[in-house]
């Protein structure tokens, strides 16, 4: 998936993963649990389901998700050995300002549903009618920032990491944002579904308003100028697709070009407000959103502007007040957008509050507790050989001239592989939880990180940083530093087992080592160099030559019609489908490497290559209800679970051998249609 937009990240997953079963236990397993799967329905027919279809029978949605597989089995496991974890430090009553402290205060806090609910609206009462004080669109901005300083997004988002184009320093940079919906469609398609939508959001702004103690007639009006605001930037806003183009969001300039291009922001204001001292350059990743931003500022009623940064906030706080806007801010964004039916347990709401807040402290108890240093050293091993084995793949390719295989392979090589958790540890020490309110200690929270990301301007780029906590049940790839991450999470029974074969590991976790490598060869990670810059390096023709073969898949995808009259966005999709397709070649090929030194047999009637492609399958069994699917196909750039099954394994050559798939099989596409890339 990409994560945004701290840093333009490529990570592995949004939707289900799992392994082959073998027991916990027993050398070497390499066993097929046959009630994983379906074997009424033909391989060639419907892969997805003849591999996961009895694990997907035995998994039915509960009212509690909008999608569950066997990653989310494995998110619920780690979430339980983090309970474990976090609530005997809030047994153990730590000394002020040490780990324990924070973490079981932090905790105790969002547990506590009488205090919750007697604060009700009080933790942000002040900030409410500060907001409400304004009286001029001069101070519209330094109110922003104030909010900004809290965790509250608005106008538009800043962040700061490297240079795109000098990946050795950290700049600031400005991005489009302060849309809640996310993307833009969901304020301008008329489709009844999107319509439908917008109707319910609109009772929902209407709500919290409500909730916040503002009359009927009030509330009503505020929601109409929150809608005004946001319509008005989602206009001006780009798609996701068109956010995809790494070298169109650069715009590095002068701040005094800053104050030239966007007069309509005030930008010492924001600055100062932010605690930046000076900042020489910057980036912009797109104008045209951030220069409505200024428009609107003034030349709308400042009255507007109030309504709209007290919904930010209601919005941002609703999760950590009251049950009341806990229940109202579920009713929209679980039900209505998701399709979810009863909210998560408290405890586990918590639990993902205090990781999000305190992420690496609970991490270093996570890892000295649940990573075996084995796994990190067998991982060392996968990684080198799906190295050597992408290298031959990068040799192979009839399309790319000498010279870009030369630079490629030097990309290759310069990866930065990170592996279970990171070698140093964020220091919380300045970051204080006290016991005042849930939401005062979600404000301090994001002030510090805040605080420790501006810091950072104008400094070298810390290529040891980790951006996912290693509890983390996921992976990913960074271009601007080059590197793979795995954190320890992912790195567990049944995902990875320590105590299956080949065939099973490098099925499933060895794709994704395969997917993440592929990222860096995929339609963005390609245009950035071995050093992590956005740079032009490949030979002339080859681009267009790889964007030939790219099209074949967005193609592909675009035809597949995910629910009835919805069809898949193979342009939004187009990186994470190249990294699948990517992902399985190069795995499966380092399969084949490993068994020259340790063969393997048939094992419950399977092959080592039939079991391989199962434990890939496996990877995404799940079910998934039509309001995310909804979801997913606007706004995420993995594909549904079901076509990284169906749609990426008949462009790949090995599975037709594996299981003897032939033109009399609907999934069968023939070879001159089939996607060749990677």
């Amino acid at each position: 998936m990409k994560t945004k937009h701290c840093v333009a990240v490529a990570a592995f997953a949004l939707t289900a993963m799992a392994s082959c079963t073998g027991q916990k236990g027993v050398q070497s397993t390499a066993g097929i649990d046959l009630a994983n799967m379906d074997t009424t329905v033909a391989p060639g027919q419907d892969f997805f389901r003849y591999a996961c279809g009895g694990w997907n029978d035995a998994h039915p949605l509960t009212a509690e998700y909008s999608r569950y597989g066997t990653f989310d089995m494995l998110f619920e496991n780690s979430q339980k050995q983090v309970r474990e974890l976090i609530e005997s430090c809030a047994a153990q009553k730590g000394a002020p300002g040490s780990k324990e402290q924070k973490i079981g205060d932090l905790y105790t806090l969002a547990m506590d549903s009488v205090k919750l609910n007697n604060d009700g609206v009080t933790p942000i009462k002040a900030q409410l009618e500060e907001i409400a004080a304004i009286t001029d669109k001069s101070q519209i901005v330094p109110m922003m920032v104030k909010l900004a300083n809290c965790g509250v997004g608005t106008y538009f988002s800043s962040y700061v990491y490297a240079d795109p184009k000098n990946s050795t320093v950290n700049i600031f940079q400005i991005a489009q944002g302060g849309i809640n919906l996310g993307e833009k469609e969901y304020y301008l398609d008329q489709d009844s579904v999107t319509v439908n939508i917008r109707e319910n959001y609109k009772q929902y702004i209407s709500k919290l308003f409500r909730l916040a103690g503002f009359t009927e007639t009030e509330a009503q009006q505020k929601m109409n100028d929150v809608l005004e605001i946001e319509t008005a930037i989602a206009q001006a806003s780009f798609s996701a697709v068109e956010r995809r183009d790494p070298e169109a969001n650069y715009h590095k300039m002068s701040y005094a070009d800053l104050k030239k291009n966007i007069p309509g922001v005030d930008w010492d204001a924001c600055l100062k407000g932010l605690g930046i001292q000076e900042v020489k350059e910057l980036n912009v990743e797109r104008l045209e959103p951030i220069q409505k931003v200024g428009d609107l500022m003034n030349t709308l009623p400042v009255s507007k502007h109030i309504s709209y940064l007290q919904y930010n906030l209601i919005d941002a706080a609703a999760s950590y007040l009251s049950d009341d806007f806990v229940a109202a801010r579920f009713d929209f964004y679980g039900k209505v957008l998701s399709g979810r039916q009863v909210n998560q347990p408290r405890w586990k709401r918590a639990v993902n509050s205090v990781n999000g807040m305190l992420g690496e402290l609970v991490g270093q108890m996570y890892v000295e507790k649940y990573f075996p240093a084995a796994a990190k050293e067998r991982m060392l091993k996968m990684v080198k050989n799906l190295q050597i084995a992408l290298g031959e793949r990068i040799q192979a390719q009839e399309w790319m001239s000498d010279s870009t295989k030369v630079r490629a392979q030097e990309k290759l090589n310069a990866f930065h592989v990170k592996i279970g958790y990171p070698d140093k540890w964020k220091d919380y020490s300045a970051l204080k939880v006290e016991k005042d309110s849930y939401w005062a200690n979600v404000c301090r929270a994001a002030k510090w990180g805040l605080d420790d990301m501006l810091s950072r301007i104008g400094k070298p780029v810390d290529k040891d940083e980790w951006l996912m906590t290693p509890q983390t049940v996921n992976a990913y790839y960074n271009p601007s530093t080059n590197e793979i991450c795995f954190p320890a999470a992912i790195l567990q029974y049944p995902f990875f087992d320590m105590n299956a074969d080949d065939a099973c590991n490098y099925g499933a976790i060895g794709v994704v080592i395969g997917h993440e490598m592929t990222h860096g060869f995929d339609d963005q990670g390609r245009q950035f160099d071995k050093d992590g810059n956005l740079k032009d390096w490949w030979a002339e023709g080859d681009a267009e030559r790889f964007t030939e073969r790219a099209k074949v898949m967005v193609d592909f995808f675009n035809k597949i019609e995910v629910l009835p009259g919805l069809y898949a966005n193979g342009a939004l999709t187009l990186g994470e489908n190249i990294a699948d397709h990517g992902g399985l070649k190069i795995a499966y090929a380092a399969l084949q490497h490993a068994m020259k030194e340790s063969p393997l047999g048939v094992e419950n009637g399977f092959t080592p290559e039939q079991r391989f492609f199962l434990s890939y399958a496996l990877v995404w069994a799940g079910n998934i209800r039509d309001e995310q699917i909804r979801v997913y196909t606007k706004s995420d750039p993995h594909s549904l679970a079901e076509w990284r099954v169906n749609g990426a394994l008949p462009h790949i050559q090995a599975w037709y051998d594996a299981f003897g798939i032939t033109p009399n099989d609907s999934m069968y596409i023939a070879p001159e249609k089939r996607v060749n890339i990677w």
